[in-house]
C-alpha cells in the first residue's frame, strides 16, 4: 500500500485508476473488507484533524499579569501593606484585578480556528465494503475506501475520482473558484495546481451536480484541509501596531519609574534623612503615580465602544486590538467573489447576426432594460432574433429565480439563473415562455460534449423545435446558418462571431452560444444526432459576476487614504483582470492596456527574495493556493506594510490569520474562515471594509486623544511627589489619593473623549507610518506643559494651604486632589482635538463628555465632604476661597493650552503626506 505523506494527495492525480487501485490495494467494485478496513483504522487514525492544544484558562488569566508595570503595581501593593497601609494596598490590588478581569473576559471570546475545522469533517458518507454499501461516520473511513457521491454530498476525504458521470463540485472554500468545477477521471500532469487537478475531489467541498466513485487517498490532518490547518497553526499571530507600542511604552516607562524611585529613595533617606519607613511611603506614592493603572481598562472600554459603532457599519469585531489595526492598514489584499463583485452572474452584453445589446441591472433581481444604442427596447417593439434568443435561454435552462426574505436567489446553476433573469427584462419570463413551447425532452449537460439540448412541442402541425446552449466552438460546428434580423436564415459568418465572442472574453466574461433546429412533429425523444448539424445560430450571451457599485466608490475612497487595494483570487486571471480595472484598481499593466494578473503558476516560479517587490508592484492575483496567499502577505509585510486580507473560505483562512486584521465574510463565510479572522462582514461587502476602516482611524484619533489627556496627569504626579522629596517637605497627595485621581477621571472623563465624532479629514490623510510613535514630539511637549501646570498649581496652593493658612495636612492635600482633577476636567475640553481650538470644534458635540464633567465634579464634592471618603482617603472638607482657586487654576491650565495651540497652528506649514509608505508609492507611480 503506498506511504501516505503530508503530500500524498499530490501524486495520485497523475496515476490511471487502476493505478490508483492497486497502491491501496482495494477493489474498485466492492472496496475494502470490514477487516482490512478496521486494520487500517487502526493504523492510521480517525478521520478527522487533531485537535491543537489550549490554554487553560487558569494559565490564560494568570497570564493577564504578565505586563512589567503589573509588576511594579504588584510590588507597591507589597510594600503598602507592610508598612501598615492595608486600605491603600487593597485599593491597589483591586486596580489590577480589575484590569486583569477585563483582559481574561476579551481573551475568552476568541474561539479557535481549528475546532471550527474539525466542525468541517463531521458527517456520513456511502461507502463500498466487500461489495455493499454502507452509510458510515466521516470518522471511519480509511485510505483506500472506495466512496460514492451524489449531488448534496459534502466529500468526507481526499478522493481520487475513478468514476464521474456529469459531477460538478462546489470547490470555492477551498480554491477560491468561483464557479462549481467539471470533474473528470482522467490522470493528469504531475504538475498541475490544485484548483486544476479535476480528477480529484477534497474533503469539505460540496458535490453540486452528478454522481461519481473514488478511491480515498488521504485522511484527517494528509487531506488538503489538513494542510490548510496546519498553516493556521504556523501562521504567525502578530500584535497589532498599538499592542506593539504600549508594550514598548511600558517597558520603557517601567525602567524609568524604577530608576526615579530607587534615586528618590536615596534621596530621601541618605540626603534628606528620612526614616526608611517614611522614604518607602513616599516611592510608593511616586511609583502608583507615575504608572497610568488605568489605562489597559480605559483602552479596552475605548475599543469596545469602537466595536459598538462598526457593528452599526455592519462590521463586528472579534477580537478588540483589531479596531486600532484597521486605522493603520496601508493595504488591503481583498477577494473578488462576493466581496468586491455581487456573487450573482449577470448578462452584460447581447449579440445577435447583425445587432449588439447591453443589458442595465446587476444580479438577480429581474430589474433593468434590455438596451440598444443606450435607448431601452420595449418588449412589443423587440426584434425577432433577440426573443428567439430569450426563448432558447429560458427553455434550455433547469435554473429557478426566487425571492427569499426580500432576496432574489438562484435555484441550480448561477450561469442558467442569470439567463433566466435577462429573458424576464424583455418579458420571457419562464412562465411565459414553458406556456408557448412546453418541454418534451432534454440532454443534461456534460463537459465531454460542452452543450445542454431541449425538446419543446411548437404546437399542433407545428414542427418540434429543438434548442441548444453550449460553448461557442462546440455550438458553432453543428450551426449552417443564422437567424438574420429579417426573421430569414442567413449565411454564417464564423470568423465574425468568434471574434466577438473572443472580445467578450478578453474582458474576462463568460459567453454562451445559442442554436434552435426544426424537427419533423412526431419526434418525442431527442437525440444526440438531432443536434450535430443543420442548426440555426441565434446569438450570443456575455455574462460575469458584476462589480459592486458601491465597491467602486469604496476603493477610489481608499486610494485618497492612501490605501492600496489588491486582489487575491482563486478566479481565472482574465476574468479577475478586467473586474479589477473596471473597479478602478491601480497596478502594473500589460502592453495591450490591461491590469497584470500574476497565476500561481507564475507565483511558482518567483523566488522568495524577488516576491516582496512583485507584491508591491501587482494589483492582482489569481489562481492562488492557501499557500500562496499566505507567502503574499508575508511578503507585503516585509515591506513594513500592515496588511488587511478578506476572505471567506477554508483556503482563506491561513492568510487571514496572518494578516495584521483577517476580514471574514459573514453571508458566504465559512465558520473556518470566521474563526481564523479578526472581524467578520455582515453584508460580504468592500464598502463595510472601506467603513471599517474609517471607524478605525477615527478609534486610533481618540485613543490617541486620551493618551495626550492621562499621561500629564501621571507625569504631574510623580513630579509633585519628587518635588516633596527633594525640598523634603510632606507629600501633597498620598498613594490612595494618587489612585482616586487616576481611576475616577479615567472612567469619568477620560472614555468619554471615545465618543468624541470623528474629524471630517480621516480619509483624506495617508495611513499612519507602523513605526512612527503613537505621540509626535509636538504632543509631548504639550503634556510636559500639562504637567508643569499641574505641579505648580497642585504644589502652589498645597503650601499656600500649610504656610499661610496653616491648615492641617488632610485640607492641604484635599486641594491639592482637587487642583488635579479640575485641572484635567478643563485640559479635557482641550483634547477634543489636537489641532483646533475648543471654541471652533463646539462644546455640544460630545454630550457624554459634559455629563463626565459634571458628574467627575459631583464626586469630588463627595470625595471632599462626605465622611466616609474622608475616612478612605484621608481628606477634610474645604471652603469657598480653595474652591475658587481650584478652578481658577483648571481655567489658567486651559487657557495656556489654547494658546499653545494657536501658536502652532499659525507656525505649521500646509500638512504634508508624512507617511513612509504615502512616499513610496509616489516613487512606485513615478517608476510606472
Amino acid at each position: 500500500m503506498a506511504r501516505l505523506t503530508k503530500d500524498a494527495t499530490r501524486a495520485f492525480h497523475a496515476l490511471a485508476a487502476p493505478e490508483v487501485a492497486r497502491e491501496f490495494d482495494t477493489d474498485l467494485r466492492a472496496g475494502l473488507s470490514p477487516d482490512e478496513a478496521a486494520r487500517r483504522l487502526a493504523q492510521y487514525g480517525q478521520n478527522a484533524l487533531t485537535p491543537r492544544r489550549k490554554q487553560s484558562p487558569l494559565v490564560r488569566f494568570a497570564l493577564q499579569f504578565h505586563q512589567p508595570l503589573i509588576y511594579v503595581l504588584l510590588a507597591a501593593a507589597a510594600v503598602t501593606f507592610f508598612l501598615n497601609e492595608p486600605v491603600d494596598a487593597s485599593v491597589i490590588l483591586g486596580v489590577v484585578l480589575i484590569n486583569a478581569i477585563v483582559g481574561f473576559v476579551q481573551e475568552s471570546k476568541a474561539v479557535s480556528a481549528i475546532e471550527a475545522l474539525s466542525k468541517t469533517m463531521q458527517a456520513e458518507a456511502t461507502v463500498l465494503r466487500s461489495g455493499e454499501t454502507h452509510r458510515l461516520s466521516q470518522a471511519v473511513i480509511v485510505p483506500g475506501d472506495v466512496v460514492l457521491l451524489q449531488s448534496g454530498d459534502k466529500v468526507p476525504a481526499d478522493l481520487r475520482l475513478v468514476h464521474a458521470r456529469e459531477l460538478q463540485v462546489d470547490e470555492s472554500a477551498l480554491t477560491g473558484e468561483s464557479m462549481p468545477v467539471s470533474k473528470k477521471t482522467e490522470p493528469l500532469d504531475a504538475g498541475v495546481l490544485l484548483s486544476d487537478r479535476h480528477n480529484m475531489a477534497y474533503a469539505s467541498t460540496l458535490v453540486t451536480h452528478g454522481q461519481a466513485k473514488g478511491v480515498v487517498v488521504a485522511t484527517g490532518d494528509r487531506t488538503q484541509i489538513g494542510a490548510i490547518s496546519e498553516l493556521i497553526s504556523d501562521a504567525e499571530e502578530l500584535d497589532t501596531p498599538l499592542t506593539r507600542k504600549i508594550a514598548e511604552f511600558s517597558r520603557v516607562l517601567t525602567i524609568v519609574i524604577l530608576a526615579f524611585a530607587v534615586a528618590a529613595l536615596v534621596v530621601a533617606v541618605y540626603v534628606r534623612g528620612h526614616a526608611w519607613g517614611d522614604a518607602f511611603v513616599a516611592v510608593v506614592a511616586l511609583v502608583v503615580g507615575a504608572i497610568p493603572e488605568g489605562l489597559p481598562a480605559a483602552m479596552t472600554i475605548i475599543l469596545a465602544i469602537g466595536v459598538s459603532r462598526m457593528a452599526r457599519r455592519r462590521a463586528i469585531i472579534r477580537k478588540l486590538p483589531a479596531v486600532e489595526t484597521l486605522g493603520s492598514t496601508t493595504i488591503i489584499c481583498s477577494d473578488k467573489t462576493g466581496t468586491l463583485t455581487e456573487n450573482q452572474m449577470t448578462v452584460r452584453q447581447i449579440t445577435t447576426s447583425d445587432m449588439i445589446f447591453e443589458v442595465s441591472g446587476g444580479g438577480y433581481a429581474p430589474e433593468g432594460n434590455v438596451l440598444h444604442d443606450k435607448h431601452p427596447i420595449r418588449p412589443e417593439a423587440a426584434p425577432g432574433p433577440l426573443v428567439e434568443l430569450f426563448r432558447s435561454a429560458v427553455s434550455c435552462n433547469d435554473a429557478l429565480v426566487v425571492e427569499k426574505e426580500n432576496r432574489w436567489m438562484v435555484m441550480g446553476d448561477p450561469t442558467e439563473g442569470a439567463l433566466v433573469v435577462a429573458a424576464q427584462k424583455l418579458g420571457q419570463t419562464r412562465d411565459v415562455v414553458n406556456a408557448e413551447l412546453p418541454r418534451l425532452d432534454v440532454i443534461p449537460f456534460e463537459s465531454e460534449r460542452g452543450y445542454m439540448a431541449t425538446l419543446h412541442d411548437a404546437g399542433a402541425g407545428k414542427p418540434r423545435i429543438a434548442y441548444l446552449k453550449g460553448g461557442v466552438e462546440k455550438t458553432l460546428e453543428r450551426c449552417v446558418n443564422v437567424l438574420g434580423s429579417g426573421g430569414q436564415t442567413e449565411t454564417l459568418d464564423r470568423e465574425a462571431i468568434l471574434t466577438a465572442a473572443a472580445e467578450a472574453s478578453r474582458t474576462g466574461m463568460r459567453v454562451l452560444a445559442f442554436a434552435r433546429r426544426d424537427l419533423p412533429a412526431e419526434t418525442h425523444e431527442l437525440e444526440h444526432m438531432h443536434v450535430a448539424e443543420g442548426m440555426t445560430f441565434l446569438g450570443l450571451q456575455a455574462m460575469i459576476d458584476p462589480p459592486r457599485q458601491e465597491a467602486i466608490e469604496a476603493v477610489r475612497a481608499c486610494k485618497a487614504a492612501g490605501i492600496h487595494v489588491k486582489m487575491i483570487t482563486g478566479d481565472h486571471a482574465l476574468t479577475a483582470s478586467a473586474i479589477a480595472r473596471e473597479i478602478g484598481f491601480e497596478g502594473e499593466m500589460t502592453q495591450d492596456g490591461m491590469l497584470r494578473a500574476l497565476t500561481g503558476q507564475d507565483l511558482e516560479e518567483i523566488a522568495e527574495e524577488r516576491l516582496s517587490d512583485v507584491a508591491e508592484r501587482v494589483a492582482v492575483f489569481a489562481r492562488v493556493t492557501p499557500e500562496q496567499k499566505l507567502r503574499l502577505v508575508r511578503a507585503l509585510q516585509k515591506r513594513e506594510h500592515v496588511v488587511a486580507m478578506t476572505g471567506d473560505g477554508v483556503n482563506d483562512a491561513p492568510a487571514l490569520r496572518q494578516a495584521n486584521i483577517g476580514i471574514a465574510m459573514g453571508l458566504a463565510g465559512t465558520d473556518v474562515a470566521k474563526e481564523a479572522a479578526d472581524m467578520v462582514l455582515t453584508d460580504d461587502n468592500f464598502a463595510s471594509i472601506r467603513a471599517a476602516v474609517e471607524e478605525g482611524r477615527g478609534i486610533f484619533d481618540n485613543l490617541t486623544k486620551f493618551l495626550v489627556w492621562t499621561l500629564p496627569v501621571n507625569l504631574g504626579e510623580g513630579l509633585v511627589i519628587l518635588t516633596a522629596i527633594a525640598i523634603g517637605t510632606d507629600l501633597p497627595i498620598l498613594p490612595v489619593q494618587i489612585l482616586w485621581i487616576n481611576m475616577t477621571t479615567g472612567v469619568l472623563l477620560g472614555i468619554m473623549l471615545a465618543f468624541e465624532p470623528m474629524e471630517p479629514n480621516t480619509m483624506q490623510r495617508p495611513p499612519r507610518d507602523p513605526n512612527a510613535p503613537i505621540l509626535g514630539m509636538r504632543l509631548v511637549l504639550r503634556m510636559n506643559l500639562v504637567a508643569i501646570l499641574m505641579l505648580v498649581g497642585a504644589f502652589g496652593l498645597f503650601e499656600w494651604m500649610t504656610e499661610i493658612r496653616e491648615a492641617d495636612m488632610r485640607a492641604a492635600t484635599t486641594v491639592a486632589v482637587n487642583v488635579f482633577v479640575f485641572i484635567q476636567i478643563f485640559y479635557m475640553f482641550n483634547c477634543r482635538s489636537l489641532t483646533e481650538s475648543s471654541f471652533r470644534i463646539g462644546f455640544f458635540s460630545n454630550k457624554p463628555l459634559l455629563l463626565g464633567a459634571v458628574g467627575m465634579a459631583l464626586l469630588q464634592l463627595a470625595f471632599t465632604y462626605l465622611p466616609v471618603m474622608n475616612r478612605l482617603f484621608h481628606t477634610a472638607p474645604i471652603g469657598w476661597r480653595e474652591w475658587l482657586l481650584i478652578v481658577s487654576s483648571g481655567l489658567v491650565a486651559s487657557l495656556v493650552v489654547g494658546i499653545e495651540k494657536a501658536i502652532r497652528a499659525r507656525g505649521t506649514p500646509t500638512r504634508r503626506s508624512g507617511s513612509r509608505h504615502a512616499v513610496g508609492r509616489k516613487k512606485l507611480q513615478r517608476a510606472r
